[in-house]
């Protein structure tokens, strides 16, 4: 049984857990939300650098850690290349699936040869990552052929969060945001390039009914899936209850945790480094 770390600066990593639950069960999965600094996008790269090497370092010197996944597209893209520095485990980051978009949105033209026109990707991010060049680089590599249009948020992120404390979505201030994609002109396909867009998916899916939704998700668990491999040989597996922890006990924080004892994790913990 590997122990299995999801890291992400709030709720959004629930997105990736559920995809890893349904291919890898019977590990025991921890689960740490720094929501004393959330959201990361409002830091500088070099306090968020320092801020997750310091959560990792202290985290994985006391609870046994065999792999690691940072659920957030923000701090991959940051702080993957210093946490491998420092790191003796492997460590799985997200990128936008760009890739995987790009080719669904191909077929879907090809499906639909009446039009001339080029596939359409939207990509729905926060404003770090459809800044970043790394994104430019992947919209370049694998869909330089298509349209490609960038919407950055952190609305989103701040309703993925309040509907995992049992607040209602507001669906006409989604529909705002969502504002420039409504109508023929939207996306064929849509990247949900942040980890806690997939907790609004039935949402985004309402309010653009003809987008095919794609996330990191089924890739994270594939990469992880390849790194366990050895250590899967002759692993007994277990059915512990997942450890939930948190930088700051809230209320809401609180709050939030139940939506996690419905996914099988005990009660929330807090960890300061």
């Amino acid at each position: 049984m590997a122990n299995i770390l999801i890291f992400d600066s709030g709720m959004g990593g629930l997105s990736v857990y559920r995809e890893l639950r349904q291919t890898l069960s019977g590990h025991q999965y921890l689960y740490l939300f720094d929501n004393a600094c959330f959201p990361y996008g409002e830091l500088t790269e070099s306090r968020l650098v320092e801020r997750v090497v310091e959560l990792f370092t202290a985290f994985v010197a006391r609870h046994p850690v065999d792999i690691a996944i940072i659920a957030c597209n923000t701090a991959s893209t940051y702080v993957l290349p210093a946490l491998r520095q420092c790191l003796t485990i492997p460590v799985v980051g997200v990128v936008p699936a760009i890739k995987p978009a790009a080719e669904y949105s191909r077929q879907h033209q090809a499906a639909n040869s009446s039009t001339s026109k080029p596939g359409h990707i939207g990509l729905l991010a926060t404003p770090g990552t459809v800044s970043r060049r790394y994104t430019a680089e992947l919209i370049q590599s694998f869909a330089a052929d298509l349209q490609v249009t960038m919407l950055g948020t952190t609305e989103l992120v701040e309703m993925a969060e309040d509907k995992l404390s049992g607040l209602p979505v507001d669906m006409p201030q989604l529909y705002k945001v969502l504002a420039p994609w409504l109508g023929e002109q939207g996306p064929d396909t849509l990247v949900l390039g942040c980890t806690h867009f997939p907790l609004l998916a039935a949402e985004i899916s309402q309010c653009l009914p003809n987008a095919k939704l794609i996330d990191s998700g089924a890739a994270i668990a594939r990469r992880v899936i390849t790194l366990l491999v050895e250590q899967e040989e002759g692993c007994q597996r277990g059915d512990q209850a997942g450890r939930l922890f948190c930088t700051r006990l809230t209320k809401k924080a609180r709050q939030q945790a139940g939506a996690f004892s419905k996914e099988g994790f005990g009660a929330l913990e807090c960890f300061t480094p």
